[in-house]
């Protein structure tokens, strides 16, 4: 603290209240992005607690350590938990922190409702959790909620479940208004739209996204309550419901919902890459467009997450090719990325060594969503631990490897401290090598024919499954390694330079690390980054 304050003293404006009161009254957008980093790392070890006892169950057949019904709230909480607990609000917490920063901001547009945005989170989250022991458990239908199981079916603690997911629709939307009204309206005099930062604009377009597909998860989870508590009969096929209805509203919600946990990763990768090879990011004008067409055709692919419900075959041809499509501006992504770095002069710090797991294993994630996109081919991958591979390649070494190396690329200038090098390097490959263990080998399982989301197994998928819990458990542990890093450069650890790696660029570095409480007393002078020259160091 005494760096932050002999700053804040030095601009002459008034610094932080002490205490508990800092933190729960602050409308500081630095004090609220920890916050939201803060809480999501707490989710991120709670949800991962949850993932290592459904490995745990999985590591030999036969049931080991917990009920089946156990086991089956412990796949829906983890699931949760992870989405709306870890990744979404530690990319809000990235916002709070940078957007300001990068576009000159003195602070986020609405900060009173930034501060409420992020205090609902620990009540809804608290609620959700409290649901495990409730009378008859917690929610256990999966994360994906599909009614009739989470209606007809459904423990009574499911009511709390959906009072907790409409809290966190609210935070979620708060949220989004604030970084549209900060980017449109707070930017330094001179930076036009097509000048910001990557990360800026990858958040803006995300923020729309929530303001356009949280309604529909809030229209959803009411539908449910409706059909538990007051009669109706949406979802239920008795009464003249159909469930299929539910896959197809949760769905248009559910696909932006995976775009909007990896468009602000693309962000950070793009910041990330240029630093380190020390060049211009390669077609930063077709990055913007490619982030805008991902995000206009995420609500155009909703049902191949449903081919196997027996839609027509028309249906099954529009959403395939659709799906398809969406490959043509990710695969852009890539190759910017790639060009990026091609004849660059590339040094391999933590940050950008998570950047190009980021890049090589999301795309290996991609191509099996292209498998996964041919309808004839998905009746046999549906429901398998195909699946489970899938979107466990695009989440955790997307957005999670974009999360830590988000966090050790600002944590120097966010301290003022510089991080363990080495310690970080040992966090990047126990990681690396985790993950790989954990989530290659269920490929296999479910090309063999594993369903997903059962605590038993037939004998010939038992090496997999052992394979895959020794990964999870190395992945898990060595995330100690990251907590104890973070905590020792907060505390302690070398004075970091203003620009902290040779090849940044952009208005956040020109400030002191670590940076005053209030970060620009006047517009900055914006200059482009890349126009004296080229390479943009």
């Amino acid at each position: 603290m005494g760096s932050l304050e002999k700053s804040v003293h030095s601009t002459g404006h008034h610094g932080p209240a002490t205490g508990i009161t800092r933190w729960l009254y602050t409308t500081n957008h630095k004090d609220i992005g920890t916050l939201y980093l803060f809480f999501s790392l707490t989710m991120f070890f709670i949800g991962g607690c949850m993932a290592l006892t459904i490995r745990a169950e999985l590591f030999q057949p036969g049931l080991q350590l917990v009920r089946p019904e156990f086991f089956n709230q412990m796949t829906t909480s983890h699931g949760l938990i992870m989405v709306f607990g870890a990744v979404m609000p530690a990319f809000v917490g990235l916002a709070n922190w940078l957007i300001p920063m990068m576009i000159g901001a003195p602070d986020m547009a609405l900060p009173r409702m930034n501060n409420w945005s992020f205090w609902i989170l620990p009540f809804a989250f608290t609620m959700m959790l409290s649901t495990l022991l409730m009378e008859g458990g917690g929610p256990n239908f999966g994360w994906t909620f599909y009614a009739p199981l989470s209606t007809t079916y459904a423990p009574p603690s499911v009511t709390f479940f959906i009072f907790a997911v409409h809290m966190m629709g609210i935070s979620s939307i708060m949220g989004a208004i604030n970084v549209i009204a900060t980017i449109l309206n707070m930017r330094t005099p001179g930076m036009k739209l097509m000048d910001m930062p990557l990360f800026v604009w990858t958040w803006l377009i995300t923020a729309f996204l929530l303001i356009a597909v949280m309604p529909v998860l809030a229209g959803v989870v009411t539908m449910m309550l409706m059909d538990i508590h007051f009669g109706t009969s949406f979802f239920d096929a008795a009464g003249g419901g159909d469930p299929v209805l539910f896959q197809h509203v949760f769905w248009f919600f559910g696909h932006p919902e995976v775009y909007i946990m990896i468009l602000p990763a693309f962000g950070v990768v793009s910041e990330i890459i240029p630093t380190f090879a020390r060049k211009r990011l390669f077609g930063y004008t077709s990055m913007v467009y490619a982030t805008a067409s991902i995000a206009i055709l995420s609500f155009i692919v909703w049902a191949h997450h449903m081919f196997a419900v027996g839609m027509p075959l028309a249906g099954e041809l529009f959403f395939m090719f659709t799906t398809m499509l969406i490959a043509v501006p990710t695969g852009v992504k890539v190759f910017n990325w790639v060009a990026t770095m091609y004849r660059g002069s590339m040094t391999f710090e933590t940050p950008m060594l998570f950047a190009l797991a980021f890049v090589v294993l999301f795309t290996i994630g991609g191509f099996s969503g292209l498998m996964l996109a041919i309808a004839p081919a998905d009746f046999q991958y549906h429901d398998t631990y195909f699946v489970v591979a899938h979107f466990h390649y695009v989440l955790v070494p997307g957005s999670i490897f974009a999360l830590m190396a988000a966090t050790y690329f600002w944590l120097p200038k966010w301290t003022g401290h510089m991080y363990n090098e080495s310690m970080a390097k040992l966090h990047f490959w126990l990681s690396f090598i985790g993950v790989n263990i954990t989530f290659f080998p269920m490929h296999f399982l479910g090309l063999a024919g594993m369903p997903r989301r059962i605590p038993d197994y037939a004998l010939q998928f038992a090496d997999f499954n052992m394979v895959a819990t020794f990964g999870a458990f190395l992945f898990g542990f060595s995330q100690l390694v990251f907590v104890y890093n973070i905590i020792s450069c907060i505390r302690s650890g070398k004075q970091a330079t203003d620009r902290v790696w040779e090849g940044s660029h952009g208005l956040e570095w020109t400030l002191p690390s670590p940076p005053p409480y209030h970060s620009f007393t006047e517009p900055p002078v914006f200059t482009h980054p890349y126009k004296e020259n080229d390479r943009g160091v």
